[in-house]
């Protein structure tokens, strides 16, 4: 029973556990397969940092308001996060890394920065 290499296909001689026939087909093999999987991963991380961009550009003090409107004009996704902080209150902010925001209602929305995140 022949066995072949993942990458090109040729019959492979050696090793019963051998999948590749050298190191460039191994390499290259790799390469294809770690290209497709990263490619969601650059594009979710693409839309956090712009979105944690955004938050920055709109609150330079730390905390203020603004209308959800104006983020959504600036490019902001709001289906991406990196994490929920939920009060005792009951409020749940999202955060893109250390800047958060709460609606407020359905036009406002609050801005923060979470302090303890930043590390100096």
């Amino acid at each position: 029973m022949n066995r072949y290499c993942l990458d090109c296909h040729e019959v492979l001689i050696g090793r019963s556990d051998k999948k590749f026939c050298n190191d460039a087909c191994r390499s290259n093999y790799n390469n294809k397969v770690n290209h497709r999987n990263g490619n969601y991963i650059r594009q979710v991380n693409a839309i956090l940092k712009r979105n944690r961009n955004i938050l920055l550009k709109l609150n330079p003090s730390g905390k203020t308001k603004v209308s959800k409107e104006k983020l959504a004009k600036l490019g902001f996704n709001f289906q991406y996060s990196t994490h929920t902080l939920s009060t005792s209150k009951g409020d749940r902010y999202q955060f893109c890394y250390e800047f958060g925001y709460l609606f407020i209602n359905n036009m406002e929305v609050l801005l923060v920065q979470n302090e303890s995140l930043i590390t100096t």
